[in-house]
């Protein structure tokens, strides 16, 4: 599934301190990522704050975001949420405003069970006939996904792929063969973590789930063509270009960094969503301005 492969472009959701979605400055975004050659646009995802928008306003977005991309692009729209029947509604809604595909994390307060996830998913696959996205975060949802359940997930029709975590010890080559031998054969691996994408494609993954590229898409679709092309000392040198921003990310989060990346370029993306705060203090002032710069010059 395509629509799964190569680098996705994962762009914050501009709103206002209510939660309204602002759908031009949402546009303006993805016209960015459909212009710089990102290989999909993916809405309302964690840094797409998905979870702090009410369903109107992700149905909103999701719209939006296919209008500006203009068949240009396929976008994918995260439809994660509280109760299965939402995702269902969500899932369709996105089908009916022309999303490509789908893209469901688990949320949950009540700790779910690996029987619970799964049969969430299947509901959830059999609501359209828009290709699904397992999304691994457990880091948000606080459930990790085991390989024998994404296993079981991927013999269900619609379940085409999974959006992976990093890995602490980055043997990506280990689970990718693993997986690999035990789904479909068309079945797409991607991961995210943007610190992880160089390791992870140059192990053969199939994907990179980026939040970076979603207000700096060029030097990430530089990062992404010398990695799939397997050119390793051109992939090595970008991956140290980008380590200063990887250590931010890691640092302090991606979704306060996308906000103080957004505001260095001057791009509208409306207010981080209370309680979260944006990128403030002395990183906002030298180091992440620091590690944009680097990024920029080695897009040029």
């Amino acid at each position: 599934m395509t629509v799964f492969k190569g680098l996705s472009a994962f762009p914050p959701t501009p709103a206002n301190e209510d939660g309204i979605v602002d759908t031009d400055a949402l546009g303006i975004l993805v016209d960015r990522l459909a212009d710089a050659g990102v290989n999909s646009v993916s809405v309302l995802g964690s840094t797409g704050t998905y979870a702090y928008l009410d369903r109107e306003q992700r149905n909103r977005a999701v719209a939006a975001a296919v209008e500006a991309a203009a068949d240009r692009v396929p976008v994918v729209a995260g439809v994660g949420a509280l109760r299965t029947s939402w995702s269902c509604e969500l899932a369709v809604a996105a089908q009916s405003a022309g999303a490509s595909g789908l893209l469901l994390a688990p949320m949950s307060y009540t700790q779910l069970s690996a029987k619970e996830v799964e049969h969430h998913f299947k509901a959830v696959a059999a609501a359209t006939d828009l290709p699904l996205c397992i999304y691994n975060n457990p880091g948000t949802t606080n459930f990790k996904f085991s390989h024998d359940l994404i296993v079981e997930l991927a013999q269900v029709p619609g379940i085409v792929a999974a959006k992976m975590p990093p890995l602490d010890d980055q043997n990506y080559t280990a689970e990718i063969e693993e997986l690999r031998a035990r789904v479909p054969e068309d079945f797409r691996i991607g991961y995210s973590g943007d610190w992880c994408a160089a390791p992870a494609f140059l192990a053969g993954a199939d994907a990179w789930h980026s939040v970076v590229a979603g207000v700096l898409p060029e030097p990430a679709v530089r990062l992404t063509r010398a990695a799939m092309a397997g050119d390793t000392s051109e992939t090595e040198r970008l991956q140290a270009l980008y380590a200063p921003m990887w250590a931010l990310f890691e640092r302090h989060g991606s979704l306060r960094t996308i906000y103080g990346i957004a505001e260095i370029l001057g791009l509208d993306v409306g207010m981080a969503p209370l309680p979260v705060q944006g990128f403030v203090g002395e990183y906002q002032l030298t180091a992440l301005p620091a590690a944009v710069d680097r990024m920029k010059s080695a897009a040029k």
